[in-house]
């Protein structure tokens, strides 16, 4: 199949994103948010199972949160 055949094929079904637009600010803002919150409760027992339960999911949603506020605010077209 060649890059042509591909590309035609693709034009059929568009890429719908799982977050519209209009609400990548509010999963964004939410998701930081969280990720604040993780972030206090990860330096106030910073033990081994912590790491599981507070700092994975905060650095999750800190990295999320970014790039849809990065995507909500910054880029324009």
């Amino acid at each position: 199949m060649s890059l042509n055949e591909v590309w035609v094929a693709a034009s059929a079904s568009p890429y719908t994103p799982p977050v519209p637009k209009e609400s990548q600010f509010f999963v964004g803002f939410s998701l930081l948010l969280a990720a604040f919150i993780l972030t206090g409760l990860f330096g106030l027992n910073r033990s081994f199972l912590s790491i599981a339960s507070f700092g994975v999911p905060a650095s999750l949603a800190f990295g999320f949160g970014a790039v849809f506020m990065i995507c909500a605010v910054g880029v324009y077209v």
